[in-house]
């Protein structure tokens, strides 16, 4: 009888090996305070984004919170201007618009979007604020965090914890705010009078932005966003990226700041790991170009501190082309960047000129299916139509509906009024009678003209009146 091979020790020891690597504990990372151009580049970043965020709701427009998505009334009033649901066109081309920008500025200088104006490192870096005025600096964090529960580790973590969760919900409060009047919502807040929904949203969307930025942090960039894997797909070597200079910085060491680095042998790098301590991510740019890297530049303005304090050039971890990196010629003007930037400004400025153009009178026409046309009694030829009237307007009208296109025609409206409240859609069934004679063609392009009678507004949309063949 054969003996069943046995799985040799070395190989064991392997498979342990990578299921440590794929299920090993998270090890929190302290990123260091930092300082320079793209630091106070990205404070200021973070404290526009999140002074409109938190400002926008309470700011009123002719008598209205600028801002607000009223699902319940399906009105959406922005900056003065109400959108109804028939104008979803225009998120429609907000969200390509939106595309397109992160496709051109990614194949134009990689992921600044990530770096300095994404949700999650805007947040994060308002979270990170928070704790290191709360518990110090990344030396005094590591220490704390490696000594044993006590009072003054409880007292300092219960007051950041509590600071973020007020922060959070906060957020969750804002957030609600752009869908209920947030004033409304601050006075229903003392005395929790207000719906299960609104409750339910502030909780879920404080209890998110304190899970992701306060707990999972570089997780959410890491794992969890789908943009980190598809990104490299819109780098070419003409994209702006964050690089470490490799031929300047090798072979790196510790030197004194009096050394001669080229008597030494050494490179400008002094191996100082200040640029993984100041990185959100904990990566180590040197290591080159990787997909958990999001462009904030810290490592930059860390490392041009510390070539200042050595007394070397700036630049030696700098944004640049993979092309300037090689030696070669780096272009801006590619393909691809001119393709992204001209169908970005077309759909940019169609969708202005039609926000601008747009009516707040809309007019659907449906011809009447059963049959193409009839005959009179007394010989006419009618068309059956069914109209509906939608109204955008912020106020009710009454209308005037006239049609043109052919001598002769009768316009019959089953309505002895046409009135639409405000966002109202009404059906209107009309009829159009004909003498066939003064019909020259099967088929004849008409105008329905709808015009309020309070207000100088109409619109005119094109239809088909059809009859018979005519007689030669």
């Amino acid at each position: 009888m054969n003996e069943i091979p046995q799985t040799a020790p070395a190989k064991a020891t392997d498979t342990e090996t990578v299921e440590q690597d794929l299920y090993q504990k998270r090890k929190k990372i302290y990123p260091r305070e930092v300082h320079g151009i793209f630091a106070a580049m990205r404070v200021a970043g973070v404290a526009g984004l999140l002074g409109f965020y938190y400002l926008m709701p309470w700011i009123l427009w002719d008598g209205r919170q600028a801002i607000l998505f009223d699902l319940p009334e399906r009105k959406f009033y922005i900056l003065g201007m109400v959108f109804w649901p028939q104008d979803f066109i225009y998120l429609t081309l907000l969200l390509v618009v939106a595309a397109l920008s992160l496709f051109f500025f990614t194949a134009l200088a990689g992921r600044l979007w990530c770096g300095y104006a994404c949700p999650q490192t805007v947040w994060t870096e308002a979270f990170l604020w928070i704790e290191r005025k709360v518990e110090g600096s990344r030396q005094k964090q590591m220490k704390r965090d490696q000594r044993s529960m006590d009072l003054e580790k409880f007292s300092k973590k219960f007051l950041k914890h509590f600071l973020w969760l007020a922060f959070a919900l906060f957020t969750g409060f804002t957030f609600v705010g752009y869908f209920t009047p947030i004033r409304e919502l601050a006075a229903a807040i003392p005395t929790l009078d207000f719906g299960g929904w609104e409750a339910f949203w502030i909780l879920f969307y404080g209890f998110a932005t304190y899970g992701n930025a306060g707990w999972l942090r570089e997780q959410v960039c890491i794992y969890m966003c789908p943009y980190a894997r598809f990104q490299s797909a819109m780098f070419d070597k003409n994209t702006l990226i964050i690089s470490y200079d490799e031929k300047r910085g090798e072979p790196r060491g510790a030197r004194k700041k009096s050394a001669d680095p080229q008597a030494l042998g050494l490179g400008s790098c002094v191996d100082c790991s200040i640029c993984v301590q100041v990185c959100p991510t904990g990566i180590d740019i040197r290591d080159g170009l990787q997909y958990q890297c999001i462009g904030c530049a810290a490592c930059i303005d860390a490392c041009d501190e510390v070539m200042d304090k050595m007394g070397y050039a700036k630049g030696l971890i700098k944004y640049t082309t993979q092309n300037r990196l090689d030696g070669d010629h780096t272009s801006i003007f590619r393909p691809r960047i001119i393709l992204y930037a001209s169908i970005l400004l077309a759909i940019v400025v169609g969708t202005i000129i039609g926000i601008i153009n747009r009516s707040p009178i809309d007019l659907d026409i449906i011809r009447d299916r059963n049959s193409l046309f009839r005959e009179t009694g007394i010989g006419t030829i009618e068309n059956v139509y069914t109209l509906k009237v939608i109204n955008k307007d912020v106020v009710d009208h009454a209308y005037n509906l006239s049609v043109d296109g052919i001598e002769g025609m009768k316009l019959h409206i089953q309505k002895d009024r046409i009135f639409a409240e405000s966002g109202a859609v009404i059906e209107l069934p009309v009829s159009i009678e004909m003498d066939p004679d003064k019909l020259t063609q099967r088929t004849t392009e008409i105008f329905f003209k709808l015009e309020t009678i309070d207000a100088d507004m109409s619109i005119t949309e094109e239809a088909r009146f059809l009859g018979p063949l005519p007689m030669n």
